[in-house]
């Protein structure tokens, strides 16, 4: 009787075993990138951006997300775009230029940002 539960209890443990495998995969990590320029002034930095990613090991989609906030060359709105990412809790704020490092420095003491 004893090796009937064991039997039953082992099956039902590599049954579901790939089950709790994929449930406890981490969540891709999230750059919040943040400036106050167009996205069209901006081709050159962000393919720079990704690959300096790349050489590290992260490739956009693959094993990193990249969320864009462009102010369109307004800093009036780098607070707001700012205060979005950090409710979207991205793992860091990637700044250029000191409008939007400083609205990121506003709007976070938590969060790393890199500028």
């Amino acid at each position: 009787m004893i090796r009937r539960d064991f039997i039953a209890l082992f099956g039902g443990v590599v049954a579901a075993w790939p089950l709790a495998g994929c449930a406890q995969q981490p969540a891709m990590p999230v750059i919040g990138l943040l400036t106050s320029r167009a996205s069209s002034d901006v081709p050159q930095l962000l393919s720079a951006i990704r690959q300096g990613l790349k050489e590290t090991g992260f490739v956009e989609t693959q094993n990193i997300t990249i969320d864009y906030r462009f102010a369109g060359n307004q800093n009036d709105r780098l607070p707001a775009l700012a205060a979005d990412l950090v409710q979207r809790q991205v793992n860091l704020i990637l700044a250029t230029g000191t409008a939007a490092t400083l609205a990121a420095k506003a709007a976070t003491a938590t969060i790393p940002i890199v500028f």
